[in-house]
């Protein structure tokens, strides 16, 4: 009979490719894992993985199992949480983050939810937005808060604020601190844009590209922080999320101008499975993040007075 841990184990081998790194992640031994995989292909009959020197590929039937496993997985869990969390926000939620957002909001909502939700227990996880909704449809994440639209017709989401873009400078840019600017002064060829994967570089290239033709700069960076640092010493130019700009205000060597309207921006937003019993968790914990985001410092109010 197939049983839900060797599910579990086919489902983070699909993820980690690699054996050794799929049995830390279940903290079980190497044989173990292998074992119960060599006798799930037993039960359904079929070669699920090709074991290759230092890698491992699942089969075209071995694919479609991993992701029929993992939902069955993420049921599973629903399952408990349906009968485990009758208050709300009690207990543990996993929640999954992108990395243009969790420096920012967290700090704001952390305090709030804690001071209301004594009795939550939040697990953070801040990765790309790619990562995250594979790992919500397969039930390791609970909820996610990144930039909407998300695809996907098994997924819930709630609107939270919307997130202007603000053009970063070097403070001896010629370009007026007071007033507004276009998208002919972006100059493309000195656009800095985080590398591959994040949303806010294609939500970025989407804005600018589309307009001119051309090319952004060859440079990419993992963080805001990076990408302004760069900016502050000459490097460059980037387009900044409004929700950052009070951890980054601080430097004079940047110059930030808001766009015309339109204003380019993102939509902020959670996203759950559509089966999960914890909606109730999900729109209080959606409350408190706008509550939050709505009280944050005045800096944002200050840039908009001088535009």
């Amino acid at each position: 009979m197939i049983t839900l841990r060797q599910l579990r184990y086919l489902s983070s081998l699909a993820r980690q490719r690699h054996f050794g790194r799929a049995a830390e992640e279940c903290a079980v031994t190497q044989p173990a894992l292998s074992m119960q995989v060599r006798e799930l292909e037993r039960e359904i009959g079929a070669k699920l993985v090709e074991r290759r020197p230092g890698d491992i590929v699942l089969t075209e039937v071995g694919l479609e199992v991993a992701q029929r496993a993992d939902s069955i997985l993420a049921a599973t869990r629903d399952l408990v949480d349906f009968v485990r969390h009758r208050e709300v926000l009690a207990g543990p939620l996993k929640l999954g983050i992108i990395p243009t957002l969790a420096p920012y909001v967290l700090p704001l909502v952390l305090p709030h939810l804690q001071k209301d939700y004594p009795q939550l227990r939040l697990e953070v996880r801040e990765t790309q937005t790619k990562a995250l909704i594979e790992e919500l449809a397969s039930g390791s994440l609970d909820a996610v808060m990144l930039a909407l639209p998300v695809d996907g017709a098994d997924v819930e989401t709630m609107p939270l604020f919307d997130d202007a873009f603000l053009l970063a400078v070097p403070a001896s840019d010629p370009l007026p601190a007071r007033g507004r600017v276009g998208i002919r002064d972006v100059d493309q060829r000195r656009l800095i844009l985080l590398e591959e994967g994040h949303c806010l570089r294609d939500q970025a290239l989407a804005f600018c590209a589309t307009k001119r033709g051309d090319q952004a700069a060859g440079l990419g960076a993992t963080s805001l922080s990076t990408v302004m640092q760069m900016v502050a010493n000459g490097y460059g130019v980037t387009l900044v999320p409004e929700v950052a700009i009070d951890a980054k205000m601080s430097d004079p060597r940047v110059k930030l101008l808001r766009f015309r309207d339109p204003e380019p921006g993102r939509s902020v937003g959670l996203a759950w499975r559509r089966t999960s019993p914890r909606a109730r968790d999900f729109a209080a914990l959606g409350e408190a993040i706008v509550a939050a985001h709505q009280g944050a410092p005045g800096a944002v109010a200050k840039l908009r007075s001088r535009a």
